[in-house]
């Protein structure tokens, strides 16, 4: 009985999400209590699972999410990210645009939200189009698909975060192999499959105009661009390549980097050093750098909600005792835990739109299953990253905006976009497959 409890409530979860448009925090708030009750969890202590949801998971990420926000609106606001694409587009010249646009992509990707990215992205691949005369698809595809592999793959997104931290992965591993899955999957998906789209009609519109920057500010460097976008990744791979290289550092030395390597003090550190390269030095006031972290808070208010809400759904199934059940019932089933995990988030992802939400629910469903079967939990958060990048279609807002932007039929949105993000998914469950016999 409690199983079909467990689905059932997947199934509303779902259905108020997709069908009735309720707010997904909302959503996995009203779920998650109407499961606790009827999986025999005491009323008076339905309230203190809810508060320890929610504290358990965003204790952890709160600081990483926020600090990396406030770094991808300084990079956005200051101009870096055009820099950035700039010095990609005069390093591979015409011959090779597409992959300077998918490096340009995956570069800036990395600290910047998809939705801010995108937006931010596509006008530098109609200026592209326009000078060179080539299919915007073809052109803009690889870009976008650098764009979502770091969503769904690489911390410091919030998904890759919140896995990360529900299965007490190592941020700095994970990082690293995902950046190792990534490559394989942007290239197939991009440059590669692109070729087969070369004949798809395209045609700008300006439904999303990129705010301009005020000419009173300078514009950052190309190298300032580049180092101060990506030093968190940097910092990250520093910090978990030098105790495997120094193994016999002493036990001060080793408490530094243990210090320094804390994700929260990774993201610190890059963004004090971000507010002068990109802000001080450029002109802007301390008072005006401030204002666009401000902002940038304002953008992830939703989606820390949504993993709020997601830690209650996980501590719920841990309560009822219900979590400890479906392990036991899932180790019998004749499917690799990594294949079930990007399963459960490939069939969310596709009924209810939101990567974040697919691989945050399937996470308390398959979480249990991690311990005990001794998966690597690195891996287990790449798979349910890459199940959530499945199919993407006519319930997830990056469909839409890659069709309006780019002015495609739905059949032509289907083709390119979907089949895209699909052979990223794959490729990433293939390349986490193979690591695990690695690993």
């Amino acid at each position: 009985m409690s199983f079909i409890i467990v689905i059932l409530s997947l199934i509303v979860l779902i259905l108020l999400i997709s069908y009735f448009k309720v707010d997904a925090f909302l959503a996995f708030l009203i779920v998650s209590i109407g499961a606790g009750v009827a999986l025999g969890i005491p009323l008076d202590s339905l309230p203190k699972a809810v508060d320890e949801g929610i504290s358990n998971i965003m204790g952890s990420l709160t600081l990483i999410i926020v600090l990396g926000a406030m770094l991808g609106k300084l990079v956005a606001e200051s101009g870096a990210a055009g820099q950035i694409a700039a010095a990609m587009s005069d390093l591979f010249g015409t011959r090779h645009i597409q992959w300077g646009l998918m490096i340009t992509g995956f570069i800036v990707g990395i600290p910047l939200f998809y939705g801010i990215g995108f937006v931010l992205l596509v006008p530098l691949i109609f200026s592209v189009v326009n000078r060179y005369k080539l299919p915007a698809v073809f052109i803009g595809l690889p870009m976008l698909a650098a764009l979502s592999v770091t969503h769904g793959f690489l911390p410091p997104h919030p998904s890759p975060v919140a896995l990360v931290s529900l299965f007490d992965a190592n941020l700095g591993v994970t990082l690293l192999l995902g950046i190792c899955l990534a490559i394989p999957a942007i290239i197939l998906a991009g440059p590669i499959y692109a070729r087969t789209l070369k004949n798809v009609k395209s045609a700008p519109v300006t439904l999303f105009e990129r705010k301009e920057n005020n000419d009173i500010y300078g514009v950052p460097g190309k190298v300032n661009s580049l180092v101060s976008a990506t030093l968190p990744v940097f910092l990250l791979i520093a910090v978990t390549v030098i105790p495997f290289c120094f193994p016999s550092m002493g036990v001060k030395a080793a408490s530094v980097m243990s210090f320094i390597g804390a994700p929260s003090i990774v993201m610190l550190i890059a963004l004090i050093v971000a507010t002068y390269t990109l802000g001080i030095r450029q002109g802007r006031s301390m008072k005006e750098v401030m204002t666009i972290y401000v902002d940038a808070v304002k953008d992830i208010a939703m989606i820390l909600l949504i993993i709020a809400g997601s830690g209650i759904f996980k501590q719920v199934m841990d309560e009822s005792g219900i979590s400890a059940d479906m392990a036991g019932v899932m180790q019998q089933l004749p499917v690799h835990p990594l294949i079930l995990g990007w399963l459960i988030s490939a069939i969310i992802r596709m009924c209810v739109g939101s990567a974040t939400v697919a691989a945050l629910t399937a996470a308390g469903v398959i979480m249990p299953l991690v311990a005990q079967a001794g998966v690597n939990p690195s891996l287990m958060v790449l798979s349910l990253g890459a199940g959530s990048l499945f199919f993407s279609h006519v319930n997830d807002s990056g469909f839409w905006l890659f069709k309006e932007y780019f002015g495609l039929s739905l059949k032509d949105t289907f083709r390119s976009w979907s089949v895209m993000e699909t052979i990223v998914s794959v490729v990433g469950l293939l390349g986490v497959l193979l690591l695990s016999i690695f690993i």
